[in-house]
C-alpha cells in the first residue's frame, strides 16, 4: 500500500491534484513495486486513461513496425490530424513507465493531443521493456526508430528533415539520449520535448528526498523500476541512461522541458536545463506548481495538464514550422 502523505505535502498540491492523489490513496491498490512486471504493466494499462481528456478522432492513425538493429519488429503508431499526401514534420515519441511499464496504448490519448494541437505527425514507439530487455535495449530501439524516420520515413509521408523527439519520464530519458546521439551522428533535430525526464545517474537530489513517499511515484517504485532495467550499477554512468553524465551537451537540439513541482525528478530536470544552457543550447523550461509526476495524463481533471499540452504543441509548431491542425476545443473541456 502507498504511504499516507503528510498534510503539509497535500497542502502544496493544487485542489484538483489533491483530489487525484486522495482518490489514489482511497483506492488502496497494491503498490506497483509489490507486483510482478507483467502485473505492473496490466495495472498501469488499466488506469492509463481514467483521467485523460477525451480521445481525439484523427484523420490518420496507422499501426506498423520498425525493424530494430537485431531485426526485432518494434510496434509503432502514426498519428496525423490531416489526410493529405504532403510529407509531414514528425515528433517521434517515447512513452514513460520506468523502462518497465507503458506502451503505445497507455499514451494514445496524449499522442493524439500532440498531433492535433501541433499540426505535425506523431510516431509513438513501443520500445522493448525490462526486465526481458534490459539496458541498453530501450535506448538502442529508440535510436533505431529515429534513424529509420530520418532515412525511410518518407515512405509513410513523414518528412525526414523536420524531426523532433519527445517523451515523458523514462521516455524523456530516451528522447534526451537520442538528441545527444543525433548530434554525434550529424542528424539535425528541431527539438527535444521532455516531460519530467529522468536524467540523473543516482536518485539522491533534494527533490528525491522531499518526495521519497510520493505522491504518485515513490523512491521504492523508482528503485524497483531500475532494478528491472539495469544490468548493474555500472550502467548508471552511461549517458544513454543518465544524460547528465554526458561530458558535453553543446550542439544538441533545442529543448522544451516541462516539469511538475511535487515530483522526485524535478531537481534533475532543472539541473539538465541548466547544463544545456551552460553549453549554449536554447531551453524553454516550464514548471507547474502543485502538480505531480504523470500530471500530463490527467487532463480531464487537472487543468495544468491541458496547459502543458498547449505549450508543448506551441513549441513543436515553432520548431517544426507547422500550424495547428484543429482548434483547441479539448483544452477547455471539463
Amino acid at each position: 500500500m502507498t504511504t499516507p502523505l503528510s498534510a503539509d505535502l497535500l497542502d502544496r498540491l493544487t485542489p484538483a491534484m489533491r483530489g487525484v492523489v486522495s482518490g489514489m490513496a482511497r483506492s488502496r491498490r497494491p503498490a506497483m513495486e509489490t507486483l510482478s512486471p507483467a502485473e505492473a504493466r496490466a495495472a498501469y494499462a488499466a488506469g492509463a486513461e481514467v483521467l485523460e481528456v477525451p480521445r481525439a478522432p484523427l484523420a490518420r492513425v496507422e499501426d506498423f513496425t520498425i525493424a530494430a538493429r537485431d531485426g526485432h519488429p518494434l510496434p509503432a503508431r502514426l498519428y496525423a490530424a490531416t489526410a493529405g499526401t504532403a510529407p509531414l514534420p514528425t515528433l517521434l515519441y517515447f512513452h514513460g513507465g520506468g523502462f518497465t511499464v507503458g506502451s503505445i496504448g497507455t499514451h494514445d490519448v496524449l499522442c493524439r493531443e500532440l498531433a492535433r494541437l501541433a499540426g505535425c505527425a506523431v510516431v509513438s514507439l513501443d520500445y522493448r521493456l525490462a526486465p526481458d530487455a534490459r539496458f541498453p535495449t530501450a535506448a538502442e530501439d529508440a535510436w533505431d526508430a529515429l534513424a529509420w524516420l530520418a532515412a525511410d520515413g518518407a515512405g509513410r509521408g513523414l518528412e525526414g528533415t523536420r524531426i523532433a523527439v519527445g517523451g515523458d519520464s523514462a521516455g524523456g530519458t530516451l528522447a534526451a539520449g537520442c538528441a545527444i546521439a543525433a548530434r554525434d551522428a550529424g542528424l539535425p533535430l528541431a527539438l527535444q520535448l521532455l516531460f519530467y525526464p529522468g536524467v540523473a545517474s543516482w536518485q539522491d537530489s533534494d527533490s528525491h528526498r522531499r518526495f521519497t513517499d510520493g505522491p504518485v511515484i515513490t523512491a521504492a517504485l523508482v528503485q524497483w523500476f531500475f532494478a528491472q532495467a539495469l544490468r548493474s550499477d555500472a550502467d548508471r554512468a552511461d549517458w544513454r541512461f543518465a544524460p547528465l553524465e554526458a561530458e558535453d551537451l553543446s550542439g544538441v537540439a533545442p529543448a522544451w522541458i516541462g516539469l511538475a513541482e511535487c515530483d522526485p525528478v524535478v531537481d534533475e530536470g532543472i539541473a539538465y536545463a541548466d547544463r544545456l544552457r551552460r553549453d549554449r543550447v536554447p531551453v524553454d523550461l516550464e514548471l507547474w506548481p502543485g502538480t505531480t509526476h504523470e500530471f500530463i495524463k490527467m487532463g480531464r481533471v487537472v487543468p495544468e495538464a491541458r496547459a502543458a499540452h498547449r505549450l508543448a504543441a506551441a513549441a513543436l509548431r515553432a520548431a517544426l514550422g507547422t500550424d495547428p491542425a484543429e482548434p483547441d476545443t479539448a483544452s477547455t473541456a471539463p
